[in-house]
């Protein structure tokens, strides 16, 4: 929607049943004009509905094709079951909801009427079963007087038993209305971002008129329009601009627009979002007009559009009136019906009548007797016909009755006939397929309430105007309460021109088209009180007497409304039913429409799927990943990778024969306890410190101290957060008098970088210290086994001393390898075994993988995981992640005694809390099952044996498990109350996840060669 415009429709329309080209018409077209409307009959198009072939043409949508097909039962509501059908024209739509599509494509809640028309087009009615004539459900219309507002919130609450077993169950079963695919979305998503002066809303009259000044004026436009093709209403009602015809107007102005490359204009795309500093979101429904995207296409685009000023020309919603079977299929709004005989050359029915309280309905006479249609009645509150009208009235013989429609008889294929009460209380019948109904205009509103603003009332149109606008946005046309052709076309120049000056662009921005200025005259009508079911919120099934009921039990506040009746919290976000529930409101409480007052807007203005927003990240591209330098190599040798925050880390490497993945774990743990093996840990986090006072800067980071450390060794470092918590473990190597070369864990290689430089930057600026991340300039590897020394004697130059005394445990130099590479070698195990860790420049960790597998082979060299590396850190008893989890000390981890005395450290009297070293915490201990066959899990809690486990008997959790090959049996490390103190009790191992429960024995955390002979070589 985009305004309103003349009384000439865009092209003429003439008699049913045969094509502009002459030739007979398909036979399942009944309700398809002979010729008129932009639809392509050279293309022809097969589609089915509910599993009935019909044809279309291109250029139709869904809803379009269906009307032309004479199928006015679409759908059923979602309370009551109630027969729908089509209602509206645009994305405003309520009642017609599909699912197009099927298989892993199929889609619930399709709008009919945004629906473009394919080829071999799928759509079926959802929310009915066994079928949508025969719908069993439909039993809920006998229950209405159950099925009340509120009716959840009085019916569920007793007795408290039933809300598992039957309450809840039988909910879900009701909820929804379609069903979604079960199987992956094959399609892809993506995200987009644009950057513009003017930002213009809306492609009709207004929008079009505010995109060629700006445009003109020099500024850089973007135009954005929810329609396959711009032009608004002036598709449906036509008119004259600047002495043309429409449709002329339209050609030329979309040329200008094209020829002008400042312009960008957006079919398609449909505005959801107004956020902060001038973002807007949009939905671009890049292929949905098509079965299946091209190769590499995508089918939706979401568009973050960055603007330093916007018009908003979304033009107006037609509004429904309420009486009693408003929403039987074949009653729709008049606009509609004329969007389908003007545009679609699609004939709604045969015999209309028409119900408005305004002179724009009085339109929908011409389209129907233009189109060859019979009106069979006008229903005009008000008494009389417009004197524009009149005329026309009196020409045709059209009948003019006065009061309201209080009733509409249904066929088996909708509106049969209608109720019409005078004022003096009489009634009458009157024959006809299809009922316009038009109470009224609604300024599209709600993008410009986006950030809390309140829309005006505006007695004059009888319907809210956009109030505080976000910054920067401003509305024109029709959105903003122009109702004639002539006022959008200036509004939308105006705005056009300001929004472009405002941004610096001060060409010449020509003069605004011209158009009449026809009168809009209204008196308002709300609702027709008469006996049966008269509906506010029609896809809900809300209905007046919802309404009052609300404000009977005291629920009178718009949001309290909103959510006792569910008004408005539909598909269609209540576009069509949210003023006309107010407006009930009102008189129910006494009060005027602006005083009742309107709910908060929130964005997305229309439906947005989620696979849209996710755009690619979704299954491996769920979120960006990185690759480790010897990833490739890795893959080739069959790896199984495992996510560990961003990047992919070759978890284990499978043999033929092995039969899963703790065989191939165990080979690989076997093979470094035996021989030597090697691990890619270039994850780790590895940073620079240099400067004068990098030593000094280190002593306050860690609880131990750095600046004595030699030139040449590697010492281990533990860092805590403010609070006195372990933040981060990890190596720190003194490479030169001012060099420092600090590794963290993988995982928390980003947030220390970020707390150092806090530290640097903002807790000791004096200090001259530079940091500097280096973690992606390095491979490094864990090479490690009792013939570490013999691989690397075959790979580093002869000259270097590799022994004891020349690289003694925690010694760190530079060597070189064979072949000149300069490498930082550095003598660490977190094995329990001789290691050395090698680092390389980055574009060298591949080769080096591929020459220490060359260069082990005499000694059988074995490439292991991240699982086999977690295994021996447990034997070892290393900590890690799941020990460092955020609650714990280092007395905890039984690292205490690093704490210096002699120095001052971040979260040093912090630590020394009273809570924080009582002797009752939870300390790192090992677990080990009596049972030696008895599998230990993760996350199981201890408790003393003999007792019953609870959270009063609760001491702890098992925190890392593994199979240990040189043990055969399971074994961890736990979390303990007063473990230290408790080795050798046995306890209770309880899992109520699982169901398990077993006892085990508390033991010291280093299960492998305690004395660390073997990592001292």
């Amino acid at each position: 929607m985009s305004g309103y415009s003349g009384s000439e429709p865009l092209s003429r329309t003439a008699a049913l049943d045969a094509n502009a080209s002459g030739r007979a018409a398909p036979v399942s077209q009944s309700h398809r004009l002979r010729s008129g409307g932009l639809i392509d009959r050279q293309s022809p198009l097969q589609f089915s509905f509910d599993g009935k072939t019909m044809t279309g043409y291109a250029g139709d949508t869904l809803a379009s094709a269906l009307v032309a097909n004479g199928v006015k039962l679409v759908a059923r509501s979602f309370k009551y079951h109630r027969p729908r059908g089509i209602m509206t024209a645009g994305s405003e739509e309520p009642s017609a909801l599909v699912e197009m599509r099927t298989g892993a494509r199929r889609e619930p809640n399709t709008r009919a009427t945004t629906a473009e028309l394919y080829d071999r087009l799928m759509a079926n009615s959802q929310n009915r079963w066994p079928s949508l004539r025969r719908d069993f459900m439909s039993i809920n219309s006998l229950l209405a007087p159950i099925f009340v507002a509120g009716f959840y919130y009085k019916t569920f609450m007793w007795p408290a038993k039933f809300w598992e077993t039957v309450y809840e169950p039988m909910i879900r079963r009701a909820a929804g209305l379609g069903k979604s695919a079960e199987l992956p979305d094959p399609d892809h998503y993506d995200k987009a971002w644009a950057h513009c002066d003017v930002l213009v809303v809306g492609g009709g009259s207004a929008g079009l008129s505010a995109a060629l000044a700006a445009g003109r004026a020099g500024a850089r436009v973007i135009l954005c329009e929810e329609d396959s093709r711009v032009g608004g209403r002036l598709l449906s009602d036509g008119g004259d601009i600047d002495g043309m015809h429409a449709a002329d107007w339209l050609r030329r102005a979309t040329d200008e627009l094209a020829s002008l490359p400042n312009v960008r204009v957006m079919t398609r795309t449909a505005l959801f979002g107004v956020y902060d500093g001038g973002v807007y979101a949009a939905l671009e429904r890049v292929n949905d007009h098509v079965a299946v995207p091209g190769p590499h296409q995508v089918r939706q685009r979401v568009w973050r559009i960055v603007a330093r000023r916007s018009v908003v020309t979304a033009g107006a919603i037609e509004r429904p009136i309420v009486f009693p079977g408003n929403d039987r299929p074949g009653v729709m709004m008049a606009s509609a019906v004329r969007t389908y005989v003007n545009r679609f050359a699609a004939m709604p029915g045969r015999r209309v009548a028409l119900f408005t309280n305004n002179d724009d309905g009085w339109r929908t006479v011409e389209a129907i007797q233009r189109a060859g249609g019979e009106i069979a009645a006008v229903v005009d509150p008000r008494g009389r016909a417009p004197a524009k009208y009149q005329a026309v009235a009196g020409l045709r013989d059209v009948r003019v009755l006065t009061g309201g429609v209080s009733d509409v008889k249904r066929g088996v294929d909708g509106v049969r006939s209608i109720v019409v009460t005078g004022r003096n209380g009489l009634t009458q019948q009157i024959e006809a397929d299809c009922l316009a109904v038009s109470g009224g205009w609604n300024p599209n509103v709600g993008l410009s309430c986006f950030h809390r603003g309140k829309p005006v009332w505006r007695d004059a149109i009888a319907a809210f105007v956009p109030g505080d606008a976000p910054r920067g946005m401003t509305t024109a046309g029709a959105a903003n309460g122009e109702f004639s052709l002539g006022a959008c076309l200036r509004d939308g120049h105006a705005a056009g021109v300001a929004a472009a000056a405002e941004c610096g662009a001060a060409g010449n921005a020509g003069e605004a088209a011209e158009a009449c200025d026809d009168i809009y005259a209204i008196s308002p009508l709300w609702q027709v009180k008469a006996k049966g079911k008269a509906f506010v919120d029609f896809q809900h099934d809300v209905t007046a007497s919802d309404v009052t009921l609300a404000q009977r039990e005291g629920f009178e506040s718009v949001e309290h409304l909103k959510r006792y009746t569910t008004l408005g919290m539909a598909t269609d976000q209540g576009k069509t039913s949210n003023v006309n529930g107010l407006a009930i409101m009102a008189e129910a409480t006494g009060r005027t429409i602006p005083e009742t007052g309107t709910t908060i807007y929130r964005p997305p203005y229309a439906p947005v799927a989620i696979g849209a927003l996710a755009g690619h990240h979704r299954d491996e591209n769920f979120h960006a990943w990185r690759l480790t330098p010897s990833h490739h190599w890795a893959a080739e040798l069959g790896a199984v990778f495992v996510d560990t925050g961003l990047w992919k880390r070759a978890q284990w490497y499978p043999k033929p024969g092995e039969k899963d993945w703790l065989e191939s774990v165990t080979r690989e743990v076997l093979s470094v306890r035996n021989s030597v093996g090697f691990c890619d840990v270039s994850t780790l986090g590895k940073v620079d410190v240099l400067g004068p006072d990098a030593g000094t800067f280190l002593d306050r980071v860690y609880i131990n101290t750095f600046s004595s450390l030699a030139v040449g060794k590697a010492r281990y470092g533990l860092m805590l957060r403010e609070d006195g918590i372990v933040m981060d473990d990890g190596t720190t190597s003194r490479l030169a008098e001012d060099h420092y070369f600090l590794t963290t864990t993988t995982a928390k290689a980003g947030p220390v970088m970020q707390h150092l430089e806090f530290c640097r930057q903002v807790l000791w600026p004096d200090l001259d210290v530079q940091l500097t991340s280096a973690t992606d300039q390095w491979a490094q590897f864990s090479i490690a086994g009792p013939k570490t020394r013999d691989l690397l004697q075959a790979v580093i130059e002869p000259s270097e001393d590799l022994s004891n005394e020349g690289f003694p445990f925690m010694g760190a130099r530079e060597v070189k390898l064979r072949g000149g590479i300069v490498a930082r070698l550095f003598r660490i195990s977190f094995s329990g075994e001789m290691a050395f860790e090698m680092s390389v420049p980055a574009c060298y960790g591949e080769a080096l993988a591929r020459n220490l597998m060359i260069a082990g082979k005499p000694f059988g060299v074995t490439p292991y995981g991240t699982e086999a590396l977690g295994v021996m850190r447990i034997e070892k008893g290393h900590v890690a992640g799941p020990e460092l989890n955020g609650t714990t000390t280092a007395d905890d981890l039984g690292l205490g005694k690093m704490m210096s005395k002699k120095k001052d450290f971040i979260g040093r009297v912090m630590a020394g809390r009273e809570a924080l070293t009582a002797p009752n915490r939870q300390v790192v201990v090992g677990v080990k099952p009596v049972d030696p066959v008895r599998r230990l899990r993760s996350g199981a809690h201890v408790v003393p044996k003999g007792v019953i486990p609870g959270p009063e008997t609760d001491q702890g959790y098992v925190t890392s498990v593994c199979f240990s090959p040189v043990l055969a049996q399971w074994i961890g490390l736990a979390l303990v109350e007063r473990g230290r103190g408790r080795f050798g009790e046995i306890v209770r191992i309880h899992d109520p996840l699982r169901s398990e429960d077993y006892e085990a024995e508390i033991c010291n955390p280093v299960f492998y060669d305690p004395e660390g002979v073997r990592q001292r070589g």
